[in-house]
């Protein structure tokens, strides 16, 4: 039923390339970015949507680390250092690949919440979602939208891309133009370099490609309705073989994740994340807590995890799902603390119906689950996979 509500959105946005109705033809050969996309992605790379021109967008969603940011601080890989080298955030910069398909924010016929961009889904869509970034005092730390578009224009190759592109009035009207801005950089975000769909399992499904036993283990127990909870949020489709499965429901839940400690040390903040409940839009009172489902495509490459990067290992992700269901004492331990599991931080409105969906797990299936879910890294990251 999750799964089917998503479907029946159609073209309203999970499949659609949005934007692209205002989008106009690149006007003449001679530009050096003659189309959106080529506009977005040289604006990707370019540190000069940042205050101190250091950090663009590719800094915390490298192309060559599974869109996702490399970068060690003194929080470890947790969150991102800011532009001004200094500020630290509280979540994890989430990789991108694949972003495009999760749909605008909305509420679902049944009442449930789905979609949108940032883990909270506070911006509709990718193009609301570009906005954000160098606007944000502890990332980019731009002042303003004027400032950003006053940058933007006093470049002649960026100018006349934007002027070819969307209009020669553009840069008349500030917000239209930092909102051009926005929508180049989801054009670029709609190319396939983003969601290649090239991965061992896409090649398995195409017959390119012969999992292991072990990797088949992993891939039944994911889809099984019976043996794990895996696709209770982590399967779009009906079909366990669809060809586009993004492996996220795009829902938000609150699965009772603890704060991150090592990172609040060192960012300075107090407060618990709320998750949804911070998002203007949900109007949500069961929102606490609750975070957007992410994609399971590059998991392999693209830790740490959780929204606040508190788990390194992504076996130790798997063991933290089965405590719900284990009464093995040993079972109740982080592996990585060495310590039974933190308590939530937001322990409202946990999702327990799926949480506790199935039997526990012993060693057998959740080294096969791992073996599984690093069959989903896209072709070009596979070198970035830990032996």
């Amino acid at each position: 039923m999750l799964a089917t509500g998503l479907v029946a959105l159609g073209a309203v946005g999970l499949l659609a390339v949005p934007l692209a109705g205002s989008l106009r033809a690149g006007q003449g050969t001679d530009l050096a970015f003659p189309t959106a996309e080529a506009l977005g992605e040289a604006l990707f790379f370019d540190p000069i949507l940042s205050r101190n021109r250091t950090q663009s967008c590719a800094t915390c969603h490298d192309p060559s680390a599974g869109h996702a940011d490399p970068r060690e601080t003194v929080a470890g890989h947790a969150v991102s250092l800011g532009d001004d080298g200094a500020s630290l955030g509280d979540r994890n910069a989430p990789a991108i690949g694949y972003a495009r398909f999760s749909p605008i924010f909305q509420r679902l016929a049944d009442g449930t919440l789905v979609g949108g961009q940032f883990w909270d889904g506070r911006a509709r869509d990718l193009a609301e979602q570009a906005g954000g970034p160098p606007l944000n005092p502890i990332e980019m730390g731009m002042p303003g939208s004027a400032d950003v578009v006053a940058r933007l224009a006093a470049e002649p190759d960026y100018r006349a891309a934007f002027e070819a592109l969307y209009g020669p009035a553009i840069f008349a009207d500030t917000e239209a133009a930092y909102a051009a801005m926005g929508a180049a950089l989801a054009a670029y975000q709609f190319t396939e370099a983003f969601a290649p769909f090239d991965s061992k399992y896409d090649r398995w499904l195409r017959g390119e490609y012969e999992m292991t036993r072990q990797e088949e283990l992993g891939r039944v127990l994911f889809f099984s309705d019976q043996f794990t909870n895996c696709n209770q949020c982590h399967q779009l489709r009906q079909s366990p073989v669809a060809a586009d499965e993004t492996f996220s429901n795009y829902e938000f839940h609150n699965i009772g994740v603890p704060a991150n400690g090592a990172a609040r040390k060192v960012n300075g903040v107090t407060a618990p994340d709320l998750g949804l409940a911070l998002n203007p839009a949900a109007a949500d009172p069961g929102a606490a807590g609750r975070f957007k489902v992410p994609t399971l495509r590059n998991v392999a490459v693209t830790g740490p995890y959780m929204h606040n990067g508190v788990f390194a290992d992504l076996r130790t992700v798997v063991l933290f799902y089965n405590k719900y269901n284990t009464k093995d004492a040993a079972r109740l331990v982080n592996p990585e603390t060495g310590v039974e599991w933190e308590p939530a931080e937001v322990p409202e409105n946990l999702s327990l119906a799926e949480l506790e969906h199935g039997p526990a797990l012993d060693d057998k299936r959740v080294d096969a689950l791992v073996a599984f879910l690093r069959t989903l890294t896209d072709a070009r990251f596979e070198d970035l996979l830990e032996e």
